[in-house]
């Protein structure tokens, strides 16, 4: 079975070099993106299994991101690790169609389940959200 295939996207590096290096063994990270702009054209290109994006990227939100990457057409799983706590924002991102919600104060214990959970077909919300699970 080939390795799943992952874009990150957050206009951190610091963020984007961590996240990287925590996913390297496991996955392939195809393209890391500081530029919220530059996010749909290169997941037509790259066609990802999965975009891990962050809801504040500078002048463009994660949100609409990951609806542009909807109406675009992109088959690509959305999982959201983001700094945002409020269920607000979970419904924003979800609403998108994104599968996953991972908080970076969880990301260590989070973001691979949201993955897994994401490539499953079934939604993920960190656990330090009150939030409803599906």
């Amino acid at each position: 079975m080939s390795r799943v295939r992952i874009v990150l996207a957050d206009d951190n590096a610091a963020v984007l070099d961590k996240v990287s290096g925590m996913l390297a063994k496991d996955y392939d990270i195809v393209a890391t993106i500081k530029e919220g702009y530059d996010v749909v054209e290169e997941c037509l290109r790259l066609t990802p299994d999965v975009v891990i994006l962050d809801i504040s990227m500078g002048e463009v939100s994660g949100i609409d991101l990951s609806r542009d990457l909807r109406d675009s057409g992109c088959a690509s799983k959305v999982v959201f690790l983001t700094v945002h706590e409020d269920c607000d924002y979970v419904d924003a991102a979800l609403g998108t169609g994104a599968m996953a919600y991972v908080v970076k104060s969880r990301l260590s214990a989070d973001l691979v389940s949201g993955i897994e959970a994401a490539m499953a077909g079934k939604l993920f919300v960190s656990s330090s959200l009150m939030y409803p699970q599906q």
